[in-house]
Order: C-alpha cells, then structure tokens, then sequence
C-alpha cells in the first residue's frame, strides 16, 4: 500500500512539475532527488521475454510510421507531422487532440494518417521512453519491447503499454528481476541483423548487472547478438549515441566531427577506432564510415566553451525521408550535401532545431519508428564501389515474408535514364535468393537494386528508395597483361601458338595449357610448358611455344599469366584442327545478345551424325537443336529463349571429333 502511494504522489508531483515548465532531455535537479526513492511502474502482466528469437526492426526498414508526443516545441512538431504523414501514420501522444487538430490546421498541415492516443504524459522526449518494435523469428509476430525509462517521468514510462494496447500488439517489459533493466532509446541503435549500439551508460545504470547479464537481457528481449558499448563522452551531458553517430545502413555509420582537439571530438575518434578496430559489419566486411561536422553554435562556441550541442546525426528515417536538424545556412548546406550523397534517393527534409537543441536532443529524441505488422525483409550485401572483375556478378540475398515469397528480381541497368531490365532471383535454398549480373567491359558503370513480392501482396525494394535510390559499382579490371593477339597453326613441327602483349606488369610468364575436349570442362585442361613474361614493359612483345605432342584431331589451347605474387588470368582459348583438309565452322549468333530470338549457323565439312545442344554457364544441358544425321553444308536455325531467363549461355556443335562451343548472351 506504501508503494502504491508513493507512486501516486511520484505521478502527481512530475504532472504538476510538466505543468510547470518543459523538462529538458536531462535530469531536473527535482527530478535528480526523487531518483533516490523512485520506484518505476510496472505491469506484472508482461515483464516477461518473448518466446523465442527475436530480431530488432532497424531504423531504415519499412514504417508503418512513427510516434511524438504533443506538448512542447510544438512548431517542429507540426513540421514533422506534415513531412512524416506523406511518408506513413503518425501517432500522436496528447491529451486533447481537438487543440492539435487546430495548431496543425493553422500551419497549413492536412489531418491525414493521424492517429491520436489520447493519454497523459510527462516530456516530448518519446525516443527514449517509447516503444521498440521487433519481430520473432526475423519477420513473424510483431511485438513492442519496453524498458524503465532512466528518468522520474512514470506518465511517460507507461506510454509503451497504452501503444501496444492501442495497437493490439502484446508487450514485453525489463521492469522486473531478473529482466530489470534502465535504458533510454536516444542511446541505443541496432542494424536488424543482432548488432546493437550504446554508450556505457547502459552499464553506469544498472550497477546491479554485471555486463554479460546486461547483454543476456539484450539478446532475450531485443535479439542481440553482439552488443558494442562505447565510452561516455565528456560533453555530452546525457551521453546519448544519437548525438553524435548514426547507422544509415547495415555498414554504414555517420559519424560527427569536430575540429581537431575540440569537445567531444578526441573521444568520438577513440570510439569509432574502437569499432573498426574490432568489429566487423553483419556480413563480416568494413564499416564505411562518412563524417559530418558538428557545429559551433550562433557564437561560433563548441559545447566545451558553454556552446550549444549542435549536431546533424540527430535525425530520423521515416521510409523515403530523411528529417534532419538544421542551424545555420553555412552549416546546413553541407549537411544537406553529405545526406544525399550518403543516401541516395531519398528526400532530405531540414527544421530549423536551435529552439530545442539547448535542451540537448532534436528530431530523433522527439521521434520514434512503428514497424509495420508484416514486414517483407530483404537482407543484401550490397555491391559498391570499384570491382576488379569483369563479371557475371552474382547478386545474393536473404528475403523473408511470414506469407513466403512469391517473386523476387535483381533490376539493373548500365544507364538509369534508359530504364532498369529484370533478372529473375532463384531460391537456391530456404530464404536465399540469387541472380547474376552478365559480365561486362572494363569500366561499365552497373546501377541495381532488388525487388520482391510476398505471397500476401506485399512488395518493397531494397533500397528503400530504388529505383530513384540504387546500388552502384564500377568494373575496373587491373589488367596483368595487354593481350593485343593469340593464335595457333598446326605445321610440319606441330601445333605453333603465338601471341602478342602490348604492354606488361609484375608479369612472371604464362602456362600453356591444352584441353582435347571441349572449352567448358576445366579438369579436362592439362599444362603443357612456361613461357617466361617480361616482368614489366610497355613495349609490344612477341612470344611463341610448339605444341609437338600435340593431339589428333580438335585441340584447344589457352594461356594462363601468372603475376610474381601469384595471382592470375586465363586468354584465350584458340582451337587448331589437326585435320585441316575438312572444313567445319560455327558461327557466332547473331544477335547477341538477343531477347528471346537468335539464329545460330554452322558448316558440316563432310557427312556425319551432328548434335548441337545449348548449355546454361553452370554447363546443364537446356535445348537440344540438332541430334540427327547430316550432310555435308551450310546450316542455319533459330534458337527461342522465350522461356529462359537473362544470363549467359553456351552452344556445342559436335559432329565425330569436330567440337567447337560458342557464347551467347540472353538480355531481356
């Protein structure tokens, strides 16, 4: 009965306290003296974890939209409102919603995708009370994830419970042992594969917990697999991670940065080489990182002069829009710039943030992302940047839909203005989808993105964004050595191959190597002699070998240059027909490539049983053309891949030892 009372007389002073003046993102020195008796809410109902594996929705995955809390700042709040309601639902914490209803239509801002939760609160700050979304098993069930707030405001650490009940969605709580755990949400952020984000504030908090307790309560409620905890920053006086850094993807993390030596900017850099020192993204590469600079205030004083905490990573993703704080116009536009860069294809929206930024948070404090009910997932390690291969480049990804998966594609183009062409996705197993982008020349530019649908309807993109948004590489191939020609003749000595570079580098030489059967089965290949390279040179070089156990009948032939670190490249191959006096030829399809009609032609030199059979690239046999007797001539046939997908393929003709195989490109 004491604790019930306390709580009431708690519930009535911090109401009484809301009334009275704004509380900032911080502590009140009122508010720092209840801490020492202040016991949190809780609902014995869901202090529960959830029944198996979760995985946390992250910030950039579809919304269904987010949260705010209606009380101060509400000329930024009437702002958000108008750019996130084009975007999803905005549920709007109040207690009348007939008084926001006229502020918002004052401004000019339609009253559409607005829900109202009509309940008492205590701050504007929902990001670090508000509710997490999470889903069992990657993509079934969603659940909201509630803390203790690490704050003496029990109305606003109540708010979770009334969402979900709002929403129909069960709830799970850290407000009782042995799950009990403080936490705020400004200080936490999470990829959606497991890696989640703090300072060590999460540890100072729970002087109870040891840190394998705290992270075993991550990993029950939360789904954490890995939990990177970053040393506090002496400026930041709430030591919240939004401040200063911001996950914009799987890999990439926006970082602030000060001017050397200034602030906070020693430890920010201490923290960001402490990531990239020891930790690796979900798909177990580098962390691109991209900076942003931390501004001075309006008299150019940094938080250590007594300036204010400006920052641009403070800022929320709601589906195709990015909200980010704005101060100055000489600050800003490189703000802007960085955004767009960073993420392409989405709309980069600014509010002016130097009313609340004194209170030390801006757009992403007063915000807080829904997931929707059923997400589509697509999970991708994206290809970027420069490739040093000139293709196929195969494109995989992990997509989920508690409906299952109905179609997924890889749309890409070489030139955006001209449209993107689909490659459909194979499930190679459970979830696991693949397609492969053709090979291309040295220096092509390949724009791409995914696209899937789920068997109930659903369909997203990944990116977000795409097509306006995209992945992007270029194909730079270092080439070894500048094959300029590659030829072989058969004569009196045996079969004399030759060719010709214009240039070489780091190149030890070249195995010769000779294959009696066919150009697709590579254990067929056997070395047969060294010729050595030149190492470096930029002048035309001439080498040769002969062949003199050289086979009868077809043969082909192919170089293999080795640099002086071991790494290689294959030329070729050439065939040389041992048995020149016959005559037989396949052509090149034409067109190539061809969508879905080509012809093939070939030439019999005398009469004989003739198969010519089309290959896919991992060499299944797909069409059988010709199985049949012949005589000798000219042939010519179309060949329809009308039920094939795009990629590259492969055509044999083999008429006795004649065998010779051409390739041919499916571009739909």
């Amino acid at each position: 009965m004491k604790k019930i009372l306390l709580l009431t007389i708690l519930i009535f002073n911090i109401h009484v306290l809301t009334i009275a003046q704004e509380l900032p993102h911080r502590m009140t020195p009122e508010e720092q003296q209840l801490w020492k008796t202040y016991i949190p809410p809780v609902n014995p109902l869901f202090t529960y974890p959830p029944s198996g594996p979760v995985r946390t929705m992250a910030e950039w995955e579809e919304l269904q939209g987010i949260m705010i809390t209606w009380t101060s700042y509400t000329s930024i709040l009437r702002q958000i409102v108008d750019y996130a309601q084009e975007e999803g639902l905005v549920y709007i914490v109040c207690s009348d919603s007939n008084s926001v209803k006229s502020y918002l239509t004052a401004g000019g801002v339609p009253l559409v995708n607005l829900k109202f939760l009509l309940t008492n609160f205590n701050s504007i700050w929902c990001r670090d009370y508000g509710p997490w979304t999470v889903y069992r098993d990657n993509v079934d069930s969603m659940k909201i994830i509630d803390w203790i707030y690490n704050r003496v405001r029990p109305l606003d650490d109540v708010i979770p419970v009334f969402f979900a009940n709002f929403i129909n969605v069960p709830i799970h709580q850290t407000t009782a042992p042995p799950y009990d755990l403080i936490a705020t949400g400004g200080n936490f952020m999470v990829d959606g594969h497991g890696t989640g984000f703090s300072s060590r504030l999460i540890i100072n908090e729970n002087p109870s917990k040891t840190e394998a307790q705290i992270d075993t309560i991550m990993k029950l409620y939360m789904g954490l697999n890995r939990y990177i905890k970053m040393t506090n920053l002496p400026y930041d006086g709430i030591h919240h991670i939004d401040m200063h850094m911001k996950l914009l993807d799987e890999e990439t993390i926006l970082v602030g940065q000060y001017p050397p030596g200034v602030a906070d900017g020693p430890q920010i850099e201490a923290n960001l080489q402490y990531i990239l020192n020891n930790f690796k993204t979900c798909y177990g590469r580098e962390f691109k990182v991209v900076r942003i600079l931390m501004p001075p205030d309006a008299y150019g004083h940094y938080p250590n002069q007594g300036g204010d905490y400006r920052t641009y990573t403070n800022s929320i993703i709601i589906n195709k829009t990015v909200i980010i704080p704005t101060y100055e116009y000489q600050y800003d536009t490189t703000a802007f710039r960085i955004y767009r860069e960073a993420m392409p294809g989405y709309k980069i929206i600014g509010i002016n943030s130097n009313a609340i930024i004194p209170s030390l948070g801006t757009i992403h404090c007063i915000t807080k992302e829904i997931g929707v009910f059923n997400p589509l997932w697509i999970s991708h390690p994206k290809i970027d940047g420069v490739v040093t291969e000139s293709g196929p480049f195969e494109i995989d990804a992990s997509i989920k839909s508690s409906a299952g998966i109905s179609q997924a594609e890889v749309d890409w183009t070489t030139d955006t203005t001209a449209g993107y062409s689909p490659i459909p996705m194979v499930e190679v197993s459970p979830d696991s989808f693949a397609a492969s982008i053709p090979e291309q020349v040295n220096g092509t530019e390949i724009f791409y993105y995914i696209n899937a649908t789920s068997n109930d309807g659903r369909n997203t993109n990944k990116p977000l964004t795409a097509p306006e948004g995209y992945y992007h590489f270029k194909v730079n191939v270092q080439i070894p050595v500048e094959l300029i020609s590659f030829n072989g003749v058969q004569d009196k000595d045996g079969v004399n191959l030759k060719w010709i570079t214009g240039s070489e580098t780091n190149n030890r030489g070249f195995y010769v190597e000779r294959n009696p059967m066919n150009r697709i089965e590579a254990e067929k290949w056997v070395d047969i002699g060294f010729v050595e390279g030149n190492g470096n040179s930029t002048e035309v070089q001439t080498f040769t070998f002969t062949d003199k156990n050289y086979l009868s009948g077809i043969s082909y032939y192919r170089i293999k240059q080795i640099d002086f670190d071991g790494t290689y490249k294959i030329y070729g191959p050439v065939q040389v027909n041992t048995h020149p006096a016959l005559t037989f030829k396949l052509e090149q399809n034409y067109p190539n490539p061809f969508n879905p009609i080509t012809n093939i032609s070939f030439v019999i030199g005398e009469p004989g049983f003739v198969s010519l059979k089309v290959y896919d690239i991992l060499g299944n046999e797909i069409a059988e053309l010709v199985n049949e007797y012949k005589s000798a001539g000219d042939y010519k046939l179309k060949f329809d891949g009308k039920n094939l997908s795009s990629g590259i393929y492969y055509y044999r003709l083999n008429e006795g030892i004649y065998t010779e195989i051409k390739r041919m490109v499916l571009l739909k």
